[in-house]
């Protein structure tokens, strides 16, 4: 099983200037800001997930790969090696969702991690895929009135037509926030049969024309692939949850074995501030380098 983690520093100055030459838009810091937890992240791969073979980093350009990383058993991906050209450079993080499954040697079975989506206990193989089954907890939704939502319907209905069902429903299915166990097999199965729709949909910037990651996992729910059981996972949001509210459970988790911290629009005096707090509980519960660190 291998584990693939998407990642992004908004603070690269060629990062920045691909962006100021591709788009109009101001940057959103809750989107593309780095909190230096990286680190953690693999730490709590080789840690509490021995069981993961190969690690991959998929970044939109080298510049993007942390100096501290150790490149003999990280394995970097850019967006160029999986995405169409014409594409190119992209900052939109649902349209990157659409092409993972095109890693070179990507083993069948592997875990879908953003970089704010963290192991803090051991886990076992059969947490992820039981009976070699992926597993994702499902929410019946209804209707959708803020963006992600609808952007989660999106992907629900694009899930539907691949399996020739009626997409004109209110009613869809939203996966858990938290690492996703993939299968390669099914991504590129349903990748042949909506590949016209998924081109269509590129673009730079995050919008509502786009799909995400979800179209897999609800194609896995609606042919019974999936295990429809939630994973032993929190999420926080730091719009809503103080940092020393993380860090209890980071300390206590309970019967959580992942956390994923999200972040919000925060000024940059609390976002020092809760990196500050973070950072201090992840090197208490990790406070050794890992193969990926030089």
């Amino acid at each position: 099983m291998d584990a693939v983690i998407t990642y992004v520093d908004g603070s690269d100055p060629l990062w920045q200037e691909d962006y100021c030459k591709k788009v109009n838009v101001p940057v959103m810091n809750k989107r593309y800001r780095d909190w230096g937890t990286l680190k953690y992240l693999l730490r709590g791969i080789e840690v509490f997930l021995p069981f993961v073979n190969n690690v991959y980093l998929l970044v939109s350009r080298d510049s993007q790969v942390p100096q501290w990383v150790d490149r003999s058993n990280l394995k970097i991906v850019t967006h160029d090696m999986i995405m169409p050209v014409e594409s190119l450079p992209t900052f939109n993080s649902s349209m990157i969702e659409m092409f993972i499954h095109k890693i070179p040697g990507l083993s069948e079975r592997f875990l879908y991690f953003n970089d704010d989506m963290f192991p803090i206990r051991p886990c076992d193989e059969e947490i992820f895929f039981p009976g070699g089954r992926p597993r994702i907890g499902f929410t019946p939704s209804l209707f959708s009135f803020i963006d992600f939502k609808k952007l989660c319907r999106h992907s629900d209905a694009l899930a539907k037509k691949a399996l020739g069902r009626c997409t004109r429903s209110p009613f869809f299915v939203r996966p858990q926030h938290t690492c996703s166990p993939m299968l390669r097999s099914v991504c590129e199965e349903v990748y042949e049969k909506v590949e016209g729709d998924i081109m269509a949909s590129l673009t730079p910037l995050r919008g509502l024309s786009n799909y995400n990651q979800y179209l897999f996992l609800d194609y896995m729910y609606y042919t019974r692939i999936a295990v429809p059981k939630r994973l032993p996972a929190k999420y926080f949001s730091l719009g809503f949850t103080e940092p020393e509210q993380i860090v209890a459970k980071i300390e206590n988790p309970g019967d959580k074995r992942l956390i994923c911290i999200n972040d919000a629009h925060i000024d940059e005096e609390k976002f020092l501030r809760a990196k500050e707090v973070l950072t201090a509980a992840f090197e208490r519960l990790l406070p050794g380098k890992s193969r990926f660190e030089k």
